[in-house]
């Protein structure tokens, strides 16, 4: 099996508000990047879902997700803030699980602040050793994430929300994310996980309040979106490479979900198609 690898995979930092260029499914809908991403939120709220739980955020909040882990979030036009992608050569000793940070004091939000300003500078700058001056910076970022988790003692845990479901939760996304190209079903995963569909599909609304078939076939639509998006295989390709069995049974579900078929998706503006790698 092809898969299209995510590029660019070097350090970068981006206003979270271009995220959404090219569509708002592109932060929106389930996915997971095979690079570390912090969310730095500066402005603005939403809700956003981590490995099938969903909260709110605001303003001075910082989102850390490691590789691998589902996760998208809501963008409103008056959201604004930093998001840093690490890239997958980082080098770093990162947590491995998403943390959600509120740095409440105003030392701690000027750190972070000022560390994200030096970063961009020196991805900007033409200066010798500035990308290994960016690099360090870096470290300071992941220093202070260090701090911070250790800081705070409140848990990941929901207010209210079971324990149990959020765990059962990120098991799923984690064998979603796995194995959602072989076209399986709901049942599949409950099976592997140990649980009745019903089940897990409970645990999923008590989580994020979506069922389990709507984070698969969220996920799902989002790589159908990305390859149609991104590069120029054939539709009959991308079908096969997220386990249908014809282009005309991907071409039917693609068009009940987007309200459009595949081709014309593709033909919308905004989309920036590259050739195949990988």
């Amino acid at each position: 099996m092809t898969i299209i690898p995510d590029a660019p995979s070097t350090l970068r930092l981006t206003p979270i508000s271009r995220l959404a260029m090219g569509g708002r499914w592109r932060v929106e809908a389930m996915r997971a990047l095979r690079e570390p991403v912090l969310l730095w939120f500066t402005q603005g709220q939403g809700r956003i879902t981590v490995a099938g739980t969903t909260r709110g955020y605001g303003p001075h909040n910082a989102i850390f997700i490691p590789p691998g882990v589902m996760h998208g979030f809501e963008v409103a036009p008056r959201v604004q803030g930093s998001v840093v992608f690490f890239g997958r050569d980082h080098g770093l000793h990162l947590p491995e699980r998403p943390y959600f940070l509120r740095p409440r004091d105003p030392v701690s939000q000027k750190e972070l602040i000022g560390t994200l300003e030096h970063i961009q500078r020196e991805l900007e700058s033409t200066r010798a050793g500035a990308q290994r001056a960016a690099r360090h910076h870096l470290g300071l970022l992941s220093v202070w994430m260090d701090r911070q988790i250790e800081r705070e003692t409140r848990t990941e845990a929901l207010p209210g929300r079971p324990l149990a479901a959020q765990a059962l939760v990120a098991r799923y996304a984690t064998l979603l994310e796995r194995d959602f190209r072989s076209n399986p079903a709901v049942a599949d995963f409950a099976a592997a996980l140990g649980v009745t569909p019903t089940h897990l599909t409970r645990a999923c609304r008590a989580t994020c309040g979506k069922s389990a078939h709507m984070l698969l076939e969220d996920r799902v639509l989002f790589e159908a979106r990305r390859l149609l998006a991104e590069t120029r295989l054939p539709i009959k390709q991308v079908a096969q490479m997220l386990g249908y069995n014809s282009a005309g049974y991907f071409t039917r579900a693609f068009q009940k979900a987007e309200g459009m078929t595949p081709s014309a998706f593709r033909k919308k503006p905004n989309h920036n198609p590259v050739v195949p790698r990988g």
